[in-house]
């Protein structure tokens, strides 16, 4: 499914011990429907991040992945680690994490935590990465 410009945009990600899984999902109708789905091993090093250095990190990378779609429209972000939910408006002392929120300052969305159950796709991709 192509995405429609003038409908909502919905960023799920989620990362685990193993890997990273980001969807992109688009509301119509009432609706949610996926429109493409990505995920990616860790690196050794990365799986030595804390979680919430690992959450941040699928944030960033999903963001940076479908930025074509991002870029200059507001959209949702949904996570279900629940720190997250104050990423923009937090200050954080891990240096890390703070670069990366420099890096998504370009980017106009809002966080929204939503049960880990409600979260199957970006979970699933995080679990068994390609």
């Amino acid at each position: 499914m192509l995405p429609d410009v003038n409908k909502e945009i919905v960023l799920r990600t989620d990362a685990s011990d193993i890997g990273l899984g980001v969807t992109l999902l688009q509301k119509r109708d009432g609706h949610i429907f996926p429109v493409a789905y990505t995920s990616r091993k860790l690196l050794d090093r990365e799986k030595r991040y804390s979680v919430m250095e690992r959450e941040c990190l699928g944030i960033v990378w999903g963001i940076k992945k479908f930025a074509l779609y991002l870029y200059g429209k507001q959209f949702t972000l949904q996570t279900d680690h629940r720190p997250l939910e104050f990423l923009k408006v937090s200050k954080f002392d891990n240096p890390r994490i703070m670069r990366w929120v420099l890096a998504l300052q370009s980017f106009v969305f809002r966080v929204e935590h939503i049960k880990g159950k409600d979260n199957v796709g970006a979970d699933f991709l995080s679990r068994v990465p390609v």
